[in-house]
């Protein structure tokens, strides 16, 4: 009797072995295809949510052009890994243009001011009133002790959410991208104005955008604007940031950030009609959408709202 079971145990055993070594191989095969995503910290440009929305997009978003300078996070936290952005301004005046003062200071406590260059800039900054109105994308100047400098044309009366944008060129944080803020009160009477409702045209400057694309909240989806003028395809769009289009998103109640990377080649002073993007937007609802382009020298900035499912 126990020679008649010993063979059919001896192939059980090689079988549980093989089971086991297969199972070792794709643990390990999906070790080493996590590992390249975290050089992507979720949605780069700052500590874009600070939910990664990474974690819910397609697995085959990091290869998606673009996707390679997305930050983490949804942008409402001053603090990310140990990065803080730190300031004293807590109101800024109305009516007249302001300057918004602030440091980044890292895991050390100390000010950085060692930042790797995106999108030519060290440093994007964004400014955006809680009804989504006023948007603002600056460049800042940074002094040598770490303190940057934001030149703010007017602001209006009410409560503003300031953005910074950035990837530190050192330390821990190195090659990571991250969108911090701090909020500001603006004194005075504030008249709220209601978000415009969703549309997939936008018209700014005698241009006309027209938006193609579905995307779902959470997943990277391909989106496509056209640029059109007097019903003819525009086709002398110059290059703005190493880009034909510059794209940044806000959500409707709490102003998450999110940063719509481009993905069409720039190649001279020739570029639309159409401009190719990676849609991925956290989270379901109204997202009020800036797309700033270039023509003639001269920077165009059209507004949108997108409802996102």
């Amino acid at each position: 009797m126990f020679t008649t079971k010993r063979p059919t145990m001896r192939r059980r055993a090689l079988a549980a072995a093989g089971t086991a070594a297969a199972l070792a191989l794709t643990l390990a095969a999906c070790g080493s295809s996590n590992g390249g995503s975290s050089s992507m910290p979720g949605m780069d440009h700052g500590a874009k949510p600070s939910v990664s929305t990474s974690a819910t997009a397609s697995p085959s978003m990091g290869d998606m052009p673009g996707m390679e300078h997305m930050a983490a996070g949804n942008g409402l936290s001053d603090t990310k890994n140990g990065y803080r952005l730190t300031s004293t301004d807590t109101t800024l005046a109305a009516g007249k243009p302001t300057a918004y003062r602030f440091t980044v200071t890292g895991p050390d406590g100390k000010p950085v001011t060692g930042f790797a260059v995106d999108q030519t800039k060290r440093m994007h900054f964004y400014a955006i009133r809680s009804d989504l109105t006023g948007f603002q994308h600056i460049h800042p100047t940074m002094a040598s002790d770490g303190t940057w400098t934001a030149d703010l044309d007017t602001l209006a009366p009410g409560a503003w959410r300031m953005f910074a944008s950035f990837t530190p060129d050192s330390a821990t944080g190195k090659g990571t991208a991250f969108v911090l803020s701090r909020t500001v009160t603006v004194p005075g009477t504030a008249t709220k104005t209601p978000l415009p409702a969703a549309a997939k045209t936008a018209e700014v400057d005698g241009y006309t955008l027209t938006v193609k694309g579905e995307p779902m909240a959470g997943m990277a989806h391909p989106m496509t604007v056209t640029v059109t003028k007097d019903g003819k395809p525009v086709t002398d769009l110059q290059p703005y940031l190493d880009t034909y289009a510059h794209l940044t998103s806000f959500h409707e109640g709490d102003t998450t950030f999110a940063h719509l990377h481009p993905t069409t080649k720039v190649n001279g002073d020739h570029g639309g009609p159409e401009l190719s993007f990676n849609a991925e937007l956290p989270t379901s609802g109204n997202w009020r959408l800036f797309l700033q382009f270039q023509t003639g020298g001269k920077l165009h900035t059209a507004a949108l709202t997108l409802n996102v499912g």
